[in-house]
């Protein structure tokens, strides 16, 4: 990670596997704009450094600048691309697909993104790479101290003590099953989830339906036809290689389908309870 103070027009301290990043480089490049990247390791805690500390006290990626200036959160930062670089635009011009926009993205941050993406990430596949460093119980707890939303605290330790088997897990199977049902009646309505107009709405869901298709749980989408033909919509957008298969980690990917494959029969004894 190179953080240094020249004021490049657009600069973006991003990961490759971050959903959140992956907003971002989608809306940069449904925008066509040129951006300068600062990769910022996870896996090594660089997002723990002093000096991205200064740029983001919640030391978590995506981070903006612009013009020397610091815009942090990927909604706020996809919407501020949106105002500053107006063509094309990527939020409805009719105000009620605005709102509606918004109640999509409002429910996005407030309970997809945490807890239950990560739930279902650390269960089936993230916790076989951190318990062989957090092999005792000392070195866990002393994990959990270090990372400040309690909310994600508390799902990491349900997770990674019991897998699949936490409660948080199942919760997360059951809300991705309630939000999958609300998002392909949407798409039964509309073309896009605010409208007939493709928007930050369907950029923000893409990468976290995505996951779920790295995570080999496509299967939760056959009574959900109109989610999976949306997602193959995003994936033709000449957005989608250079925001998001341009950035994939094969090793990750590979990491993520083999566990996901493992724990399918886990999944879908939960996705079927949830059902």
């Amino acid at each position: 990670m190179n953080i240094n103070g020249d004021a490049t027009v657009l600069k973006l301290y991003h990961n490759d596997m971050s959903v959140c990043a992956q907003k971002v480089r989608l809306t940069l490049a449904e925008k066509g704009l040129e951006w300068e990247s600062r990769y910022v390791w996870l896996e090594k805690g660089e997002q723990l450094s002093e000096a991205f500390t200064r740029l983001n006290p919640k030391q978590v990626v995506p981070v903006l600048v612009h013009d020397g200036r610091v815009v942090t959160e990927s909604t706020v930062i996809c919407e501020y691309l949106d105002e500053v670089f107006e063509a094309p635009p990527l939020m409805p011009a009719d105000p009620y697909w605005r709102a509606r926009k918004r109640l999509w993205t409002k429910r996005l941050d407030e309970a997809v993104h945490l807890p239950h993406t990560p739930a279902l990430c650390f269960a089936i596949a993230f916790r076989h790479l951190l318990l062989p460093r957090l092999d005792t119980p000392e070195k866990r707890e002393a994990h959990y101290a270090r990372l400040g939303n309690p909310v994600m605290r508390e799902m990491q330790r349900q997770t990674l003590e019991q897998g699949l088997e936490a409660p948080a897990f199942r919760a997360a199977v059951r809300y991705f099953d309630d939000l999958l049902a609300d998002m392909d009646a949407q798409l039964g309505e509309t073309a896009w989830l605010a409208g007939d107009v493709f928007s930050l709405a369907d950029i923000g869901y893409a990468p976290y339906i995505h996951r779920l298709f790295d995570l080999r749980l496509a299967p939760m989408f056959e009574q959900r036809p109109r989610v999976k033909a949306w997602y193959e919509r995003l994936c033709a957008r000449p957005s989608w290689q250079p925001a998001m298969s341009g950035w994939q980690d094969p090793a990750w990917v590979e990491m993520m389908q083999a566990a996901g494959r493992e724990a399918w029969p886990a999944v879908e004894r939960a996705w079927r309870a949830a059902g």
